[in-house]
């Protein structure tokens, strides 16, 4: 997954300005204990973050 979808992805969910708050500030154990911005930082794969996000938030399986 490109990352551009990743966002674009985030903002569908979240809105625009929540996403970015979110993978900011929202320490997820599907991370390993870091934030959305620190596993993409890390090297972790968009579509294995979006899939914690998913399982994280319940996203609707539409929008996976």
């Amino acid at each position: 997954m490109r990352l551009t979808i990743f966002w674009e992805r985030m903002a569908d969910h979240f809105g625009e300005s929540y996403a970015d708050s979110f993978a900011r500030d929202h320490v997820m154990t599907e991370l390993g204990g870091r934030t959305v911005r620190e596993a993409l930082d890390a090297g972790w794969e968009t579509k294995d973050v979006w899939r914690a996000v998913c399982a994280a938030v319940d996203v609707p399986a539409d929008k996976r």
